[in-house]
C-alpha cells in the first residue's frame, strides 16, 4: 500500500511538473519589439509596396517597356519608388529584394534611410524560390531554409524589420497532401527563424489563380491550407501577435466562366479568414495574385465595409506597379509623373482599406487584367 501510494504521488507530480511547463509564457528577445512592427504595418489607411522582384522578374518587367535589364536600371526603377514624394501617407512598409536592401539612390542615400524618413518599414524577401516537388503532378515547394537565421540577422542589421517567404499551392496540380505539408511546414519554420532574429515573418501559402475550378474549390483549399499553416506554426511557439498574413483572396480559378463580383469575393474571403485566422493576428494583407489595378482595389474594398478582426489591407505588387511602369518608360523625364502614377495607386488602396474607395476616380488603364497562366515571380 504505501508502495503504490508513493508510486501514485510520484506520477502526481511528474503530472503537475508537465502541466507548469505546459503553460510557460513564450519571452523572445524581441517580442515587443516584433508586436510594435506589426503594428506599425498594420496600421490604418497604409499597406504593403510589394518590389521584390527577382533580378530575372525584374528583366521582364523591364523588358516590357524596352529597359535593358542591368544593374542601375533596377536601382533607378527602385529609387524612383522608395522616393515618391508623400508614399507613406499610403504605405506602411515596403518588401525589396537582397540587391535592394543595400542599394542607394543616386545621391548616397541608402534606400532603408529614406523609407524609414518617410515612416516606411524596410521588408526583406528571404525565399530561395521555388523547385518542383519530386513525385507529384507538376507542384513545387520553397527553398531557403538552409542558413536562413544568420541571412536574418544580417538582414536585421541591414536594416530590414520583417521578412516575406512565399510558397505556392496550386488547384490544377493537387493540391497534394505531401505539398499542402511541406508548404505549411516550411512557412512554420521560417516564421519561428525570423521572428528569432527580430523580423516580423509575413506568411504566404498562395493558392494560386490558375485553374477551372469554382469559387467554393478555391475556399475549400484556402481552408485546409490555412488550417495546416496554422497548426504548424503553433507546435514551432510562433508568436501570432508579431506576423502578418499575405492570403490570396478567395475567387474562382482564372479560367472558371463563372466570375464573382467584389461583394461576394469579401463575403467568401471574409468567410475563410473567420475560419482560420485567430484575431491575435494583426494584419491580413492581401496578395494581388495577377488582377487588375482596379479588380484588386475593388474587392479589398468590399472586405472593408465592415468591421473585421484583424487590419485588413494589401501586399501588391504588380496591382501599384503596373501604370507606374508603363509611365515610366525609362526615361528621366517621366519620373514625376511614374510617382503621381504611384500615389494614385496607393491612395486608391488606402482608400479601399478604409472601406471608401470611390471606382470613378479610376480610368481604363486601371482595369487591364494583369494574370499570366504558370506566373513565375
Amino acid at each position: 500500500m504505501a508502495l503504490m501510494m508513493k508510486s501514485s504521488a510520484s506520477l502526481k507530480a511528474v503530472s503537475s511538473g508537465r502541466a507548469r511547463r505546459a503553460v510557460v509564457v513564450r519571452a523572445g528577445k524581441y517580442d515587443e519589439e516584433l508586436i510594435k512592427t506589426a503594428h506599425t504595418v498594420a496600421s490604418k489607411g497604409r499597406g504593403i509596396l510589394a518590389m521584390d522582384e527577382s533580378n530575372a522578374t525584374c528583366g521582364k518587367r523591364l523588358d516590357s517597356i524596352g529597359v535593358e535589364n542591368t544593374e542601375e536600371n533596377r536601382r533607378a526603377y527602385r529609387e524612383l519608388l522608395v522616393t515618391a514624394p508623400g508614399l507613406g501617407q499610403y504605405i506602411s512598409g515596403a518588401i525589396l529584394f537582397e540587391e535592394t536592401l543595400y542599394q542607394s539612390t543616386k545621391g548616397g542615400k541608402k534606400f532603408v534611410d529614406v523609407m524609414k524618413e518617410n515612416n516606411i518599414v524596410p521588408g526583406i524577401k528571404v525565399d530561395k524560390g521555388l523547385v518542383p516537388l519530386s513525385n507529384t503532378n507538376g507542384e513545387s515547394w520553397c527553398m531557403g531554409l538552409d542558413g536562413l537565421d544568420k541571412r536574418c540577422s544580417e538582414y536585421y542589421k541591414a536594416g530590414a524589420r520583417f521578412a516575406k517567404w512565399r510558397s505556392v499551392v496550386s488547384i490544377p496540380h493537387g493540391p497534394s497532401i505531401i505539398a499542402a505539408r511541406d508548404c505549411a511546414y516550411g512557412l512554420a519554420r521560417y516564421a519561428a527563424i525570423a521572428q528569432n532574429a527580430g523580423l516580423v515573418p509575413i506568411v504566404e501559402p498562395e493558392v494560386l489563380l490558375d485553374g477551372e475550378h469554382d469559387i467554393d474549390r478555391c475556399l475549400e483549399v484556402q481552408e485546409a491550407i490555412w488550417a495546416e499553416t496554422f497548426k504548424y506554426m503553433a507546435d514551432n511557439k510562433v508568436m501570432f501577435e508579431g506576423i502578418l498574413l499575405k492570403p490570396a483572396m478567395v475567387t474562382p480559378g482564372a479560367d472558371c466562366k463563372n466570375k464573382a463580383g467584389p461583394a461576394k469575393v469579401a463575403e467568401y474571403t471574409l468567410k475563410m479568414l473567420r475560419r482560420r485566422v485567430p484575431p491575435a493576428v494583426p494584419g491580413i494583407m492581401f496578395l494581388s495574385g495577377g488582377q487588375s489595378e482596379l479588380e484588386s482595389t475593388l474587392n479589398l474594398n468590399a472586405m472593408n465595409q465592415s468591421p473585421n478582426p484583424w487590419h485588413v489591407s494589401f501586399s501588391y505588387a504588380r496591382a501599384l506597379q503596373n501604370t507606374v511602369l508603363k509611365t515610366w518608360q525609362g526615361k528621366p523625364e517621366n519620373v514625376n509623373a511614374a510617382q503621381a502614377a504611384l500615389i494614385k495607386r496607393a491612395k486608391a488602396n488606402s482608400d479601399a482599406q478604409q472601406g471608401k474607395y470611390d471606382a470613378s476616380t479610376d480610368g481604363k488603364e486601371a482595369a487591364q487584367g494583369m494574370y499570366e497562366k504558370g506566373y513565375v515571380y
